[in-house]
């Protein structure tokens, strides 16, 4: 009986240290995600705007891109959603006032009645210029800057990221090859914005 009770108090012992070995792991994790959310509080704002700006041009980037000499079969219109998504707001509000309403009228005018004069390559900021202009304030106002906007925009670039290694051969391509290289960080810094700005919100 004296073996069995102290083979028990052992078991007991061990079985004690180990919990609060555990409870110790889990509190210092607790203090490491604690100090982590407000690591990226005090960052957030700053890293937030930037990565904003640096999606942004990337989009706007791989869209003059595509109008000049990156001819490809990729829904590249989807640029534009996301442009009117990730546009930073003072910018955005900018172009949402008198002179988007006028560079809309022109680019209105200009299609209807002078399509000869009306390049190809202006239909997309057209476009871009007539979404921001007419957009209901429940989109413009709402959606952009809630993480249903950052959600689509996770979406857009993680199609275009996947069409663009399809239509370059392969993932190794289209980081190899010369013509695709500018492409794909293009299309890659199209995840950075979106991707930040959900894990800011989940913090």
């Amino acid at each position: 009986m004296a073996k069995k009770s102290f083979f028990e108090m052992k078991i007991d012992t061990a079985s004690s240290y180990g919990s609060d070995l555990l409870a110790s792991d889990f509190n210092e994790l607790t203090a490491a995600a604690k100090k982590l959310a407000i690591h990226v509080g005090m960052v957030g704002g700053f890293a937030t705007n930037f990565l904003q700006w640096l999606a942004a041009i990337s989009a706007i980037y791989l869209l003059v891109l595509d109008r000049t000499n990156w001819k490809t079969n990729i829904l590249t219109g989807l640029l534009i959603p996301y442009i009117f998504f990730t546009l930073p707001s003072f910018l955005f509000s900018f172009l949402r006032g008198e002179v988007g309403k006028w560079a809309a009228l022109v680019a209105v005018v200009l299609r209807l009645f002078f399509p000869d004069r009306f390049q190809e390559w202006l239909e997309m900021p057209a476009a871009s210029i007539l979404l921001i202009v007419v957009a209901p304030n429940l989109i413009a106002s709402t959606l952009r800057n809630n993480f249903v906007g950052v959600a689509i925009c996770l979406v857009i670039a993680g199609y275009l990221l996947q069409e663009h290694i399809r239509a370059s051969g392969g993932f190794r391509n289209s980081f190899t090859k010369a013509n695709g290289i500018s492409n794909s960080v293009g299309i890659v810094l199209l995840f950075v914005y979106p991707a930040w700005a959900l894990i800011t919100n989940i913090l």
